[in-house]
């Protein structure tokens, strides 16, 4: 496959919008735009999950799973200069989050900052040697008091690292919140491809969950809704192809290697079998992931909800995982795409549902 030098309109939207655990409204909008016309069926539940379906009245019923919400900051006070402390939203590197320019979602839109501590001449010896702690940290928005500030921002808004989307070379790109907007591209781009093909044969429900990231909140609701019979749910994974990290310990997976199958507990083996069945006969490179708990992904969630589902889990390589600019390769999400679309139309009448009688 030839090298993707310029990222899908549908991508790129969703990397620009701006959706902090529950705060996704932009990337909703993104969604909609890009989707509702073209699925048999769109809805959004109270959680803001949004259910994509193609072959409404089929089964057996696949659920795809990729969440929508990113890392992010929320306002907790405001002090008398106008500086403004916060919370983290999500699992932050701490030593990362000063020096950053930053987006704030206000009610009058967007307002810009940048996240501030003391600078490094000014501390002691011992103290540059320690992360600083939140406390320590604010948002400097250039205002002259509380205000001024109070004016444009409010305790509990949220707030994004602001780093665009860029091409670094070929098909390898960077950008802030490729976990997992990258993953919530690919359900709802193969529910696109399979949508009206006569040889579809299930059910398909593509969601993008919110909320994964303070503990896969919006997969919880939505695969008790859907109630799938088998179900996939699409997240980044460490690539180890770079300096400092133990394969050892980590494993061996690289950017442009396909997507990263999971097998373990979390995982059904009659999915992972099938994926690897898709992936060999369709050429699609893939690489393999074994995981000895529940992962820390919607699949922990969609696997025992209601009395079961059968669940498989797919990664798509990724380089600098919840740091404010994360590395991919385009080659990756495309293959990963097709992987699902080829297990969509793989599956026949009666395959997955367990206890329902043939």
């Amino acid at each position: 496959m030839p090298n993707i030098s310029r990222p899908p309109k549908f991508l790129k939207d969703l990397l620009e919008a701006r959706s902090p655990s529950g705060y996704e409204d932009e990337a909703r909008s993104v969604l909609t735009k890009h989707v509702r016309s073209k699925a048999d069926d769109y809805c959004v539940d109270s959680m803001g999950n949004v259910f994509a379906t193609a072959n409404v009245k089929s089964s057996p019923t696949l659920m795809l799973a990729g969440h929508i919400d990113e890392l992010g900051l929320i306002i907790r006070y405001i002090d008398e200069n106008g500086f403004l402390y916060f919370d983290t939203i999500g699992g932050h590197d701490k030593g990362l989050i000063s020096g950053r320019r930053v987006d704030i979602l206000t009610d009058g839109g967007i307002v810009k900052g940048v996240t501030g501590k003391r600078a490094l001449h000014l501390m002691t010896p011992e103290e540059r040697k320690k992360v600083p702690e939140l406390h320590r940290m604010w948002i400097d928005i250039g205002v002259s008091g509380k205000n001024e500030a109070e004016k444009l921002v409010k305790v509990g808004d949220a707030a994004v690292y602001d780093h665009a989307l860029d091409m670094v070379r070929g098909s390898i790109a960077n950008s802030r919140a490729f976990d997992d907007k990258s993953g919530a591209y690919t359900v709802m781009e193969a529910l696109l491809r399979v949508v009206g093909k006569k040889n579809l044969k299930a059910k398909v429900v593509s969601v993008a969950t919110t909320q994964e990231e303070i503990g896969v909140r919006g997969a919880t609701t939505a695969a008790h809704a859907v109630n799938p019979d088998v179900a996939i749910a699409v997240d980044v994974g460490h690539a180890t192809d770079h300096p400092d990290c133990n394969k050892r310990k980590h494993g061996d997976y690289k950017l442009g290697g396909g997507p990263i199958i999971c097998r373990g507990p979390n995982i059904q083996p009659d999915v992972y079998l099938r994926l690897v069945k898709v992936a060999e006969e369709k050429d699609i490179p893939y690489q393999l992931e074994a995981e000895a708990r529940p992962t820390g992904t919607d699949a922990r969630a969609i696997q025992v909800a209601r009395s079961g589902v059968a669940t498989g889990l797919v990664s798509i390589p990724l380089r600098y995982m919840h740091t404010p600019c994360e590395t991919m390769d385009l080659e990756d999400i495309e293959n990963t795409v097709k992987l699902l679309e080829g297990f969509a139309l793989s599956l026949k009448k009666g395959e997955f549902q367990y206890g329902v009688p043939a």
